[in-house]
């Protein structure tokens, strides 16, 4: 009789002492809960903006693409008339100045819509040797005329990778433009293209002789409309990110002041 009594009294007891973290963890589970559904809801909504701003960013264009065309015929029709030279001029120069900010929100606009789009990838066995090729072919002239001496390391075996050709090119061409802007106004300008074969992975360096980066601001740069450089968009880094992303890979940055920045694409390679 004593025995069962004790066992009762201790079993009455456990249970009460375990009560409170029965209350405890049910509490904490309904805060899980509601803290999921609530980052769900915050999820569609963002989606729902995303929609809406990316279908105001295309009525944009429209209107963009009308505007500019009508500067260009202005500036066509201004040739004929029958005015003196200098107002004739400062009527082309406010059409120019027009246009160029024509252009410049149609670029804001493109940007904004490759970012904040669904990336459509269409992937295919490439030769990353050939591909970087034809881009530096493509950049060359730009590297020209900025004065900048760009050169390619490239290895000496083929390196294959299952890549949408198109878009991994647009994100190392974004690449090489922040960096051809970095050195803007810098001496012994120098931009550089290394594709390497690391652990299993192609890795595509643009390295150049800027003026470098602050370490807190690494992380930063990639964050969207994020930008020093005037006429910049803010979304050249982060779209070139959101590309090594769908692709499965990443990217790195490897900078201080006054040495100059490597960033990095890393890509998985075929095997």
């Amino acid at each position: 009789m004593f025995s069962w009594t004790w066992l009762i009294a201790g079993t009455a007891l456990g249970a009460v002492s375990v009560l409170p973290f029965m209350i405890w963890r049910h509490k904490r589970d309904e805060k899980r809960t509601a803290e999921a559904t609530d980052r769900a809801q915050a999820s569609e909504r963002m989606a729902e903006i995303g929609q809406m701003t990316s279908g105001l960013a295309h009525e944009f264009k429209n209107p963009l693409s009308t505007v500019g065309l009508n500067a260009q015929l202005l500036s066509e029709d201004i040739e004929h008339l029958d005015i003196d030279e200098v107002e004739k001029g400062r009527l082309t120069k406010r059409l120019d100045s027009l246009s160029r900010e024509v252009e410049r929100l149609r670029g804001i606009l493109d940007d904004f819509l490759q970012f904040a789009g669904r990336m459509k990838l269409h992937k295919e066995r490439t030769n990353l040797c050939e591909a970087l090729s034809e881009l530096e072919d493509f950049y060359h002239p730009q590297c020209d005329s900025e004065g900048v001496v760009m050169r390619m390391e490239l290895p000496h075996q083929e390196l294959y990778a299952d890549v949408d050709q198109s878009l991994l090119k647009q994100a190392v061409l974004n690449l090489l433009i922040n960096a051809t802007q970095a050195m803007q106004g810098s001496e012994g300008k120098e931009l550089i293209i290394r594709l390497e074969e690391k652990n299993g992975e192609a890795r595509i360096h643009v390295i150049d002789t800027g003026p470098g980066i602050e370490q807190e601001r690494i992380d930063e740069i990639f964050h969207p409309y994020v930008s020093n450089k005037r006429g910049g968009t803010g979304l050249g880094l982060p779209t070139t990110l959101r590309i090594a992303q769908e692709h499965n890979g990443h990217i790195t940055v490897d900078s201080s002041l006054g040495n100059g920045s490597d960033f990095t694409v890393h890509i998985p390679l075929l095997t």
